[in-house]
């Protein structure tokens, strides 16, 4: 979740052959002020959202097909970092190239989910301390991948680099809105590491204690509020894992959360979003788990702005989405569970469906739905 670029070199024959057009433009052309480009839009990230899930797509043409459909408000695009900067410096441009395009052309707004951790280029992670884990979900689950630790100086200053860079290029687009804070991440740009009993000896022997991983998300948070000015910044939470020793129950995991996002709210301010990932209407050994962090996050509505992603899609999952079976179905309740509104009639600001939900004919209808409850009400703005 790119554009057309913008700051394509001529060739010197093209060069050539613009300096000729400009000589011959008449004289009231060349004093007419030029186009300037729309501003981008400040308003706050609402509606519906299809996520366009990771997809390298080496030999073919991204499809955004998606941003077309009438109830979709914006785009959210999963991609790796080193799937667009396999070469430092020189970094690839072209599928965010043509997100940004399509979105412009189509009037949507978009949030990018660029996933370092795991997904890290090899050449930003030579001479930074890493350790092998095994990815906790997603796909490739199992798969042993090389992680770079969270605080670590050197790959932190290369992904912040990177930030420039896509800043630079993309800051000033209309279109984009959000953007996930990430760095001290793993598999995603969820506050997520890996949180097994055996991976716990491997942080604690690697140096981990919380506040090392809080200075580096307050550094993080830092870095994405004064290189996006223009864009909300996502904390997609709240699981919010503190590693160390000794159990956590729920209500001292509650009081982490809360501290963390009162940081991040001190320091973006009313640009702070914050989401969760995992709504699912299905049953499953983690609802219970799951529901604690709805009833966090929706606590925060009206107050912050507020945003849940599905867990899957339900064309490919129906069961766990609420109805063995029945797609459409499956995404109405999921729907209605995200829907659910505060103590103070509030609800989230918008949720994000996968793709293959928003190009199915036979959810159209579950989509007009989800895109009316968006319409009844007007959200405070925070």
């Amino acid at each position: 979740m790119h554009r057309a670029s913008r700051s394509a070199r001529l060739s010197g024959h093209g060069a050539l052959v613009l300096a000729s057009a400009l000589l011959v433009l008449p004289a009231a052309a060349k004093g007419e002020p030029k186009q300037r480009r729309p501003a981008p839009d400040a308003s706050p990230p609402g509606g519906l959202v299809v996520v366009i899930p990771n997809k390298p797509q080496k030999d073919s043409s991204p499809d955004f097909r998606a941003l077309n459909n009438p109830f979709v408000s914006g785009a959210a695009l999963q991609i790796h970092w080193r799937d667009i900067e396999p070469v430092q410096g020189k970094p690839d441009w072209s599928k965010l190239d043509a997100l940004f395009a399509a979105a412009e052309a189509s009037k949507k707004w978009v949030q990018l989910l660029i996933f370092p951790g795991f997904f890290t280029p090899a050449w930003a992670l030579e001479g930074a301390k890493t350790e092998e884990f095994p990815l906790q979900y997603g796909p490739g689950k199992g798969t042993v991948e090389r992680l770079p630790m969270p605080w670590d100086k050197v790959y932190l200053g290369r992904w912040f680099a990177f930030l420039k860079l896509l800043g630079d290029r993309y800051g000033n687009s209309p279109a984009f809105r959000v953007i996930d804070a990430a760095g001290p991440t793993s598999v995603s740009a969820e506050f997520t590491l890996p949180n097994k009993p055996q991976d716990h000896k491997k942080w604690l022997s690697d140096g981990y204690t919380p506040d090392k991983y809080l200075e580096a998300w307050q550094k993080v948070f830092h870095v994405y509020a004064d290189g996006f000015p223009n864009q909300y910044v996502s904390l997609s939470g709240p699981s919010l894992p503190i590693l160390g020793p000794g159990g956590k129950g729920p209500d001292e995991r509650n009081r982490e959360r809360k501290a963390i996002v009162a940081q991040a709210s001190g320091i973006l301010g009313r640009r702070l979003v914050l989401q969760w990932s995992d709504l699912h209407a299905g049953q499953d050994k983690g609802s219970e788990r799951a529901a604690r962090y709805f009833d966090f996050l929706v606590s925060y509505c009206g107050r912050i702005i507020t945003g849940i992603q599905m867990k899957t899609s339900a064309e490919l999952s129906s069961g766990d989405m609420g109805a063995e079976g029945n797609p459409p179905l499956a995404l109405r309740r999921s729907m209605d569970m995200g829907m659910q509104a505060n103590s103070a009639g509030q609800h989230v600001n918008y949720l994000e469906i996968y793709e293959p939900d928003v190009l199915a004919e036979e959810m159209q209808p579950v989509l007009s739905y989800g895109a009316s409850l968006f319409a009844r009400e007007p959200l405070a703005h925070p």
